[in-house]
């Protein structure tokens, strides 16, 4: 009877055990057919998304051609650029060249009006006998006349060369 009785346990055993196994099995096969329909819809999403990336490549070649065939256009606009460029400044430094002859020859002018204002000056206190107040006259405007110090117009030549030099280097 003992083994009538154990055998009787065994299979109620054997029973609940196939019982959850069952369950087991049919919440796996659930979740495998959650994991295989989200596999569908992924590998939906992703031929989607490989059509719209092909779609983006294309359009990005077709703007890389694009813009190659454009930077072509303008090459010779850049060149131009560039020999624009050499010859501003070559002028610049004519201007430079100019401006400095210029004050060369003011100073010179400058300087030989000075040597003729001298000479003449000596001319007249030579031929004339100068009194003491006719001295104190001469040597006033010896030192406050602008003309016997070669005038202050070669400041303002200066001031335009100046003026034009910035010009020109804008």
């Amino acid at each position: 009877m003992i083994y009538q009785i154990s055998v009787a346990l065994i299979a109620v055993a054997f029973a609940v055990l196939v019982f959850f196994l069952i369950r087991t099995l049919k919440s796996a096969q659930g979740s495998l057919d959650n994991v295989s329909k989200t596999l569908q819809e992924v590998q939906k999403t992703i031929d989607e998304l490989s059509y719209e990336v092909k779609q983006t490549v294309r359009h990005a070649n077709d703007i890389t051609v694009d813009v190659q065939h454009k930077m072509k256009q303008i090459d010779p606009v850049m060149e131009s650029v560039q020999n624009l460029g050499e010859v501003l400044n070559e002028v610049t430094e004519a201007a430079k060249q100019v401006s400095t002859t210029m004050i060369a020859k003011f100073q010179t002018k400058r300087n030989n009006q000075e040597q003729q204002n001298k000479r003449s000056e000596v001319a007249k206190v030579q031929t004339t006998p100068a009194t003491p107040n006719d001295r104190t006259l001469q040597s006033y405007q010896a030192t406050y006349n602008d003309t016997a110090k070669g005038g202050k117009n070669w400041v303002k030549y200066i001031d335009l060369a100046a003026n034009v030099w910035q010009r020109m280097r804008k």
